[in-house]
């Protein structure tokens, strides 16, 4: 094919299929993958299987070690009863008497007859003598009922005697069966020999064992099935409070926090359904001033908005109302500042490097705060107390504070009025304060007043109208930075004393 302008045409090869041209779709877009959802094995399941697990390891590893014992008893049993058998005639044969009569025996043959008459052996061993050279001898037995009839099976017999081997073990008909052989020589004609043969069939007691084995998986079995019954029962039993917080997570939001947990025992259960509590009472504590925060906050931060934009839609052409507007703009903007800039303090007060301590002299921090308020206004500034000795605190931050503290008490006094300053060191602690003669707190403020937005009675202040509520705030939080505290002594109509206090020998709580 060619194009219209003589060149060849490029196009997909022949069979592929045309590009798309669906503007929505990428050429590079394929079918989006599924997420898959990740399995979830429960813990009480898990708990469960492990268990399981490991009684099983253990009880196989108990049962092979118990049957390999006592295939190692049986073993050890059978030599010792074999070996036992041997010695007996040698014994017999060294001696060379028959004990009945007391006479020398005559020949090899009156040896094995007299001693395979005596015996007893077990319900599993068969004696045989044997007289003669092994091609052409003949076999004693003894006259009972034997477990093998050894001495009329010389297709087991023979290759026992004709073996160099003085012990082994042989198939027969009965199972397997271990064996010893010792010649046997008459001491005054050598020539006269023969063979004691004893033979043990071992299957019954390896039988015996296979039987105890087999009992005791039976009982392994049983013990796990129950033992999973009862993991199963108390791992639900343990996990209950894991459940119910997991749940209560599940069910916990923004707007309803009051979930609880129900604490029973004093395990590490019942410890982690107490801190999960103690969370959500943080959490709960924390949305709720936040809620508030921001509430208040933003219609601290609309009025100042409100009054601007109103005075800039009435302004007029006059140059005196424009000046008087710009003025009014002005104030409330620089309040607007103010009340961002406090609520930065107030937000860095969360952090962890929000105070920075160091070794600092009182006497010279309380002179340094001393000079740096008397710019504030015309009163009369006083120093009442300084405390001598080194605290460890963040000398900005607690000069911040006692300079807002000075703040608020120029704002409920007048000029000339009295302001006094102090600081101590007493057990470890250190204090400091401002008091004035102002108005006082009235004693339904007090608990309220270091709360963010809140002004109490302004008693009149006029320059605390304009205030926002958060300088006191922020002697709190600098304060409780510090691992300390707030205090407020005040009398109606008589003055009001505000401090902080904190410790001296260590940093902050946080």
């Amino acid at each position: 094919m060619t194009a219209t302008d003589g060149s060849p045409a490029v196009g997909p090869p022949r069979g592929a299929a045309a590009p798309s041209t669906d503007p929505d779709r990428s050429p590079l877009s394929g079918p989006l993958p599924v997420a898959r959802r990740r399995r979830v094995v429960p813990a009480r399941a898990r708990i469960m299987a492990w268990m399981l697990l490991l009684m099983a390891v253990v009880s196989l590893t108990v049962t092979v070690v118990t049957r390999n014992l006592l295939m190692q008893r049986v073993d050890a049993q059978v030599s010792a009863a074999l070996q036992q058998e041997v010695q007996e005639l040698q014994e017999v044969a060294e001696s060379g008497v028959d004990r009945a009569t007391q006479q020398p025996f005559r020949d090899v043959y009156e040896l094995l007859y007299n001693h395979l008459q005596r015996q007893f052996p077990d319900d599993d061993e068969v004696l045989v003598g044997w007289i003669g050279p092994v091609e052409t001898g003949e076999a004693l037995r003894q006259n009972r009922a034997e477990p093998f009839p050894l001495a009329d099976r010389p297709d087991v017999l023979m290759p026992i005697l004709g073996s160099a081997d003085t012990s082994g073990s042989a198939p027969t008909d009965a199972g397997e069966m271990r064996w010893v052989k010792a010649p046997v020589v008459h001491s005054a004609n050598p020539g006269d020999s023969g063979a004691f043969v004893v033979g043990y069939l071992v299957d019954r007691d390896r039988a015996e064992v296979s039987e105890t084995i087999q009992t005791l998986v039976l009982v392994s079995v049983l013990g796990l099935l129950f033992a999973g019954v009862a993991a199963w029962v108390v791992a639900g039993q343990i996990l209950a409070p894991v459940r119910l917080v997991r749940q209560a997570a599940a069910e916990i939001g923004e707007h309803d926090l009051t979930q609880r947990i129900p604490v029973n025992g004093n395990d590490d259960i019942a410890a982690l359904a107490e801190q999960f509590n103690a969370m959500l009472d943080r959490l709960e504590q924390a949305f709720a001033a936040q809620r508030q925060f921001v509430d208040d906050a933003s219609h601290e931060l609309r009025t100042p908005i409100t009054i601007v934009r109103g005075h800039l839609e009435l302004m007029g052409d006059d140059p005196a109302d424009r000046a008087a507007v710009v003025r009014l703009c002005t104030d409330e903007l620089d309040r607007m500042n103010r009340i961002v800039a406090d609520l930065l303090v107030l937000a860095k007060a969360e952090r962890p490097d929000f105070v920075r301590v160091e070794p600092v002299e009182v006497a010279e921090l309380t002179s340094d705060i001393y000079a740096k308020v008397r710019a504030i206004a015309d009163r009369r500034w006083l120093v009442e107390a300084i405390g001598e000795g080194v605290a460890h605190v963040d000398p900005q931050r607690v000069t911040q504070a006692m300079v807002q503290l000075a703040q608020n008490a120029v704002q409920h006094t007048g000029d000339g009025d009295d302001v006094l300053i102090g600081s101590s060191m007493l057990d470890g602690r250190v204090a400091f304060w401002v008091t004035d003669r102002g108005p006082g707190v009235p004693p339904g403020d007090q608990s309220k007043i270091f709360d963010r937005f809140s002004r109490g009675a302004t008693g009149g202040a006029s320059a605390h109208r304009s205030g926002a509520g958060l300088g006191l705030a922020i002697v709190r939080a600098i304060a409780e930075a510090h691992g300390g505290g707030v205090r407020l002594v005040s009398v109606p109509g008589q003055g009001a004393s505000f401090g902080i206090d904190l410790p001296a020998d260590r940093g902050g709580n946080r």
